[in-house]
């Protein structure tokens, strides 16, 4: 009687294929050691070491980005004008924010900031020296926008002064605006190696 089980067991289509080798298998494997040249090292990641697929991570410069362009502003200097000069005293206001992306492996930096910048300066005007205060705003800016950068210049309320010394100090200070777009150009490229 067993032995008409087993036959009926051969016979049978279905066998359990690990248990039986046949002739014609390839043989199994066998276990090697690795060497150090074996094992091929492992290339950098940008990021950080839990995001090895280089996936979508975004991390905030914010902080970095803010003292780096007050810093930047602040040492503009000062200019001279054919009636007059100023000179950028402050930073007042340096409101935005600036985050460094990875995503597929490649790096991106962005950012968007507004600015208000303090100025001073002195005017000569029918042969009186003036001085004036007032602040350069930037309105909003973001990376790559540099050629559109706009500056938006306000003087303090000075009764003293004629709309047309008011008219001519604005148009100088509106010269401030390429210091500032090398300022922020060198801003750009510090953010991009970061």
């Amino acid at each position: 009687m067993e032995r008409e089980e087993e036959k009926k067991k051969e016979g049978s289509s279905y066998r359990y294929w690990v248990r039986e080798a046949t002739a014609d298998a390839a043989p199994p494997p066998l276990p090697q050691k690795l060497t150090n040249n074996d094992v091929a090292p492992n290339a950098p990641a940008l990021g950080s070491l839990w995001n090895q697929a280089g996936t979508w991570e975004e991390k905030s410069l914010t902080k970095w980005a803010t003292d780096r362009l007050k810093e930047l502003l602040g040492s503009v200097g000062s200019l001279q004008f054919s009636s007059g000069k100023a000179e950028i005293i402050d930073v007042n206001r340096c409101v935005g924010d600036a985050f460094l992306v990875t995503v597929r492996n490649k790096k991106r930096v962005g950012y968007t900031y507004e600015l208000s910048l303090k100025v001073e300066g002195e005017w000569s005007f029918e042969e009186n020296m003036k001085k004036v205060k007032g602040s350069l705003d930037i309105p909003e800016f973001s990376f790559g926008e540099l050629d559109d950068l706009e500056v938006d210049v306000k003087l303090s309320e000075d009764k003293e002064l004629s709309q047309q010394l008011k008219q001519r100090i604005r148009l100088d200070m509106k010269q401030f605006l390429d210091p500032i777009r090398l300022k922020l150009g060198q801003f750009e490229q510090e953010l991009k190696q970061r």
